[in-house]
This record gives C-alpha cells, structure tokens and sequence, in this order.
C-alpha cells in the first residue's frame, strides 16, 4: 500500500519505518528538523525486545509540504490531538477522497474531529497501547508491549498492515477499547508530575495507590454514563486499582505477566512537560472531568492532576504535593 503517515513524530516514525520495512510505501509527513536527520543517516527504531531496524532514507518518502500526502491509499495521522484539526484540512485537500483515514491517537476525540473535517470519508478510529520515545537523532525507541487496534471497516486494513514486528488488529468495539486505554493513560500525567521513570513511579506503592484512586475515580464515572470498556491489559478494568494497590513484590510479579516496560521508559507526556511542549491532558483527564460533570459526579483527583499539569510546572512532585 502506499501510506501517508501524518504526523512524522515518535509514534509515526516508529511505525512508519516498520511498515516500510515489512514492503509499504512510505510518505513521512513532519517538521523540517525530524526529517532533515532522516535524510542523513536513515530512520532507526529500536524496541524492548532486542528489535533494531534502520530503514535508508532512499526507501522513504519525505515530505514536509502536504502534497505528500497526494496519491495515497491510506493515511495514519499520528500527530498531537491539538494539531488533528489541521491536519485534518490538509487530508481534505491534498488526500484521494478514496484513501481511508485512521487516527492513531490517544484520546477519544480525534476521530470526531476527523470526521467533521472529512464528511463521506472512511474515517475510522484506533488505539496504540505503547510509548516510543526519541534516543537520538533519526532513532526511536518503543519502551512498552502492546498492539494496536483499530476500527473495522471494508478492506481489512489491519490485515493487510499486521506483521509480527508490529501487530496489528481490528476491532468493532473500538470506543471501548480506547476508554480502556484512556483509563490506563491517565497515569501519564502522574508519570509526568513524578518525574521517576516508568518503572521506578510502578515500584513505589504510593504512586500506584494514586494511580488506583484516579483509575477508580474514572471507572465510577464511566459506569454511571453506561460506557462499556475494553481493558487495555489481560486483567478486567475494575481488577486494575485492585492490583495497583497490593504490596509492591506481589503486584510485580502480577504486573510483569501483563506489562513490558523498558527500565527507562517514561511517558510522553513526561517528555512534553520537561520540554515545554503543550501536553494531551485535555484529551485524558480532561474527558473524565467533563463527563463526571455531565453525570453529576464529582471528579476531585483527575481534577486536581490536571490543574497542576497544566501549570507546566517542570519539577517533580511528591505524592502528598498532588492530593493535598
């Protein structure tokens, strides 16, 4: 197929170089300063695992002007949930009206934003459950397990783009899915305000127990509203805050059976707020805080999360500092 990924960013470059390598053709879509290092020494992503992949720039097509996205069969749009809508006018112009479009994306709302944007168009959702995070120029790295899923449609999609370095699946459950996902996404701003790895902020059992307080606060909320959810790990979404809240040499043992986590993996909404860069809260916390509004229940810790989130206060924070 020939694909346009929109959005030449962690997730984008990951998955472009994968699908490039597996035999697509590629178009990367991105910012002059991430290409520009493509161009000079190839694309390299890495993952957990041991995987290493240099895909040479002459295999690539990239494009920072949108006719890039012209002649396409398909377009992933990878970008931040705050640049959808542009990109989403871009799509109407320069994409075949043909060329169904998929958001991989966290949050919800992107797929609404797309198909507002791109009425009559095969617009569908998606969920990827991992972190990839930059480690050099032109190199990404994938620190977490996971596959993606996205949204059913005509074509078989994921079939024809699911290979063993990158699984990929479909779904007719897809809001379900990515409630699930959204609810364990919102320990990323947790992981952000901790200023600990992934792993360390896991290991200390009172971040978890903020982790499961947030996470029941959610699910109270989810349930009022009658919205289903599709857990993002093996164990139930009610089971989770449970689990997050056993002695720290118990949940390990749990927790590794469920979840691989790179030793240095962080979030990448810890990488936006150590940079300054405008973060997803809005798309995570947020969708919480509006719903329990709309449902008539108080949201108190994903409330308070965000407040300090976007204070885009760069130093860590204690535990005791988030729930006062």
């Amino acid at each position: 197929m020939k694909i346009a990924v929109a959005g030449a960013g962690s997730i984008g470059c990951y998955c472009g170089a994968l699908l490039a390598s597996a035999g697509h053709d590629v178009t990367l879509l991105g910012r002059a300063r991430v290409l520009e290092a493509i161009r000079a020494q190839g694309l390299t992503v890495t993952d957990f695992s041991g995987l290493r992949r240099t895909v040479p720039a002459a295999q690539l097509t990239l494009a920072e002007n949108p006719l890039g996205l012209s002649g396409s069969d398909l377009v992933l749009v990878t970008v931040k949930s705050g640049a959808t809508a542009e990109m989403a006018t871009l799509i109407a112009v320069h994409a075949p009206a043909a060329a169904p479009v998929v958001s991989w994306q966290n949050g919800l709302g992107n797929a609404r934003t797309l198909r507002a944007s791109l009425p009559g168009r095969d617009v569908r959702a998606g969920m990827v459950p991992f972190n990839v995070v930059p480690t050099e120029q032109a190199t990404f790295h994938r620190a977490t397990s996971g596959e993606i899923v996205m949204e059913s449609g005509p074509g078989s999609i994921g079939t024809q783009l699911n290979t063993s370095e990158l699984p990929i699946s479909e779904s007719d459950q897809i809001e379900a899915v990515q409630w699930g996902k959204l609810v364990i996404n919102l320990n990323n701003a947790l992981n952000a305000l901790s200023g600990l790895t992934l792993q360390n902020q896991l290991l200390d059992r009172n971040w978890r127990r903020l982790m499961a307080d947030q996470m029941t606060e959610a699910l109270r909320v989810l349930k009022r509203a009658e919205i289903d959810i599709v857990p993002a790990t093996p164990a139930p979404a009610w089971v989770m805050p449970h689990i997050l809240r056993l002695p720290t040499p118990v949940f390990s043992r749990i927790a590794s059976k469920m979840l691989t986590i790179d030793p240095s993996a962080r979030t990448s909404m810890a990488y936006d707020l150590m940079a300054g860069r405008a973060t997803e809260i809005d798309d995570l916390q947020g969708e919480i805080i509006k719903l329990g509004h709309e449902q008539g229940i108080p949201t108190p810790i994903n409330s308070r999360v965000s407040d300090l989130i976007h204070q885009a206060r760069p130093e860590p924070f204690a535990v005791s500092q988030i729930i006062l």
